[in-house]
Formats: structure tokens, sequence, C-alpha cells
């Protein structure tokens, strides 16, 4: 469950502008922790101040800023929302490559807030969700292949079928109570050793 209150981070060049999306904020609920005027030490302000979401005013978000975000994104993910003028695909394609999780063109209308920032963050979840599913089904497939791998080089070296080969390979990993995988890198580490 997330918080009914959100930290956020704003950021936009223009001080009046910042002043009205953090009142805007302020009426929906939620607690600005930091303004901030450009993104250049983006990532450094993420983990000093531990953000919720990051809120972006601006007329286009600059190649500087797109590389901030992206930077940040493979780091310290957290959903960020760009209010923006620019309504160009290229512009918009690359801030979702950023790992911008809402883009809302036309500027930011204080009644929109409440309600792009849950979508931004429900969207932000899913690709998280997504990224971490991904990241397992890598990780399952490097380990059968560390097995496979394993395995022929049992049934090479010992003259003996597959079936043969991962029971072998099974009890091995019981006998040094670890995972089937560490042993199959184990084996395969062994027998780089010996050639």
């Amino acid at each position: 469950m997330r918080p009914a209150m959100l930290k956020i981070l704003v950021i936009d060049e223009s001080r009046s502008r910042a002043g009205e999306i953090c009142a805007a904020l302020a009426l929906a609920g939620h607690q600005v922790v930091a303004v901030l005027a450009e993104s250049a030490d983006l990532s450094a302000e993420v983990a000093r101040i531990g953000p919720d979401i990051i809120l972006i005013d601006t007329e286009a978000p600059s190649r500087d800023t797109l590389e901030h975000l992206a930077a940040m994104h493979r780091d310290m993910p957290r959903p960020v929302v760009i209010f923006a003028q620019a309504s160009d695909d290229a512009t918009i394609r690359k801030a979702i490559g950023a790992g911008v999780a809402a883009y809302v063109v036309d500027g930011l209308e204080p009644g929109r807030i409440k309600p792009v920032i849950e979508v931004a963050i429900a969207r932000f979840e899913a690709h998280q969700a997504l990224r971490q599913e991904l990241s397992a089904a890598t990780q399952k497939l490097s380990e059968r292949k560390l097995v496979e791998r394993a395995k022929g080089i049992l049934m090479k070296s010992r003259g003996i079928d597959e079936e043969a080969a991962y029971a072998s390979l099974r009890r091995l990993a019981m006998d040094r109570s670890q995972p089937l995988a560490q042993t199959a890198k184990d084996v395969v580490d062994m027998a780089k050793l010996l050639l």
C-alpha cells in the first residue's frame, strides 16, 4: 500500500509555476519535499531526499533531462510525471524510454494532478512488476543453461546418460546443501580449470 501523502520532488525552471504546482499538490494532500530548477544532480537529490514521485513541469524535456532521468531510473526507479507543451512523438518516446510513467501534454492543470499521479504510480508499479518477472525469467534461463552444461560435462567425463548426470548433479547439490544452479556452476568452473 502506498502512503496517502506522497513525498514529491518538483522540477521546474520557473519559480512562479513551481509555486502553483506546490500549492496544487498540497491541496491534493501531498508533501513537496524539494523544488529544483533543473535536473542536473537528479540522482544525488533523489538519493538524498527519497521522494515517492518526481514531477517535472517544462516546455519540453531536454536531452540532458532525459539522460538524467534514465540514469536515475536505472539506479533508483521512481514514478516520474512530465507536464510539457511539446507533443512530438519522438520526445514522448524518448521520455517513456527514460522511465517516465506519465507524459501529459498542454501543461499542468491543478485539478488533474491527483488522477495523473495515481495513473503514473499504477503504470510505474506495473512496469516494475514486468521488470521483476523478466529478471526472474532471465535468471532461471541462465541457471538452466548452467545445469545443461554441467550435465554435458558429467556425461562426457563419466560416460553416463543425461538422467544419470542429472541425478549425480542433484546428489552433489544435496550433499553440499546448495542450490542446483550453484553446484552446476562449480562443476563448470572446475571443468574449465582441468582443461
